[in-house]
């Protein structure tokens, strides 16, 4: 009976030591395989960290790269701009003359100005900084569409959008109220600054009725100069026929002159037409 039982159970029966071995045996295969499995994936953290660390150094790079002050952007959009023969394009792509006046003041103002100053530096002779033109619209708090053809006619005599001036503080005398828009201005630098200045020297100003030369006494003692213009079509951009009603403009002229006698000199010479002293 015994020996039947042990030939049915050879297993059960055999040496421990075969049935240890066997057991030893799947755990170094299953230990292997957990292994071979986990290989790859433990080398990977390493070069996930690699990755992660070379990230912000390539952020860096770029975010350095990529930031430039806002002045030099300005100046390489403006040399890039430019082209061999003295033209410059714009957005649209199509040649646009180099200002007249900007090539005057390089060429013949500043050695006159050096010379009749006594500067020593051309960076100390005074230079137009920017032309602010300004309409102000009381009648726009009681007509709504005053305002858009105020803000047409800048932009058809500029070229450049302006903005809407808004009320600082409510003045119950004026029937004004803090927020309420009661003008429009516009502020023109660079190129569009310097064709704008010589369309309103040679061409804007002689068309002013009994026009008999600017007063001098529109300087505020500090180098800037401002003109009253009491109708709008003395610019050739501005259509009569499509104007609703006659609106004058200030015009303001900001340079970098340190007095009044720099500033007259500098607007002289670049043919602003003053009343000549007696």
């Amino acid at each position: 009976m015994l020996d039947n039982a042990q030939d049915h159970n050879p297993g059960q029966a055999g040496d421990p030591d075969e049935a240890v071995q066997g057991e030893s045996t799947n755990e170094v295969e299953d230990s292997g395989t957990s292994e071979s499995h986990e290989g790859p994936a433990g080398d990977a953290p390493a070069e996930v960290q690699t990755e992660e660390a070379a990230q912000p150094t390539r952020r860096r790079q770029r975010s350095t790269a990529g930031t430039r002050p806002a002045r030099s952007r300005r100046a390489a959009t403006s040399a890039e701009s430019e082209s061999p023969d003295g033209t410059a394009s714009d957005d649209d792509g199509e040649d646009v003359p180099s200002p007249r006046l900007r090539e005057m003041y390089r060429n013949e103002i500043i050695p006159n100005m050096m010379r009749e100053f006594g500067f020593d530096n051309p960076m100390e002779v005074p230079r137009v900084k920017k032309i602010v033109l300004n309409i102000g619209l009381g009648e726009a708090l009681t007509n709504g569409r005053a305002m858009e053809s105020a803000v047409g006619d800048l932009s058809t005599i500029t070229g450049q959008k302006p903005v809407i001036t808004r009320a600082r503080r409510s003045i119950a005398g004026f029937k004004i109220r803090e927020g309420n828009p009661i003008g429009t201005s516009v502020t023109l630098r660079g190129g569009r600054m310097y064709h704008f200045l010589d369309r309103l020297i040679n061409t804007a100003l002689p068309r002013i009725r009994d026009f008999r030369g600017l007063p001098r006494r529109g300087f505020d003692g500090r180098g800037n100069f401002s003109i009253g213009i009491r109708e709008q079509i003395i610019f050739p951009e501005i259509d009569y026929n499509q104007i609703d009603r006659l609106r004058g403009l200030q015009v303001t002229i900001t340079t970098s002159a340190k007095n009044d006698s720099e500033a007259v000199r500098l607007l002289e010479l670049y043919g602003m037409p003053f009343v000549k002293e007696t």
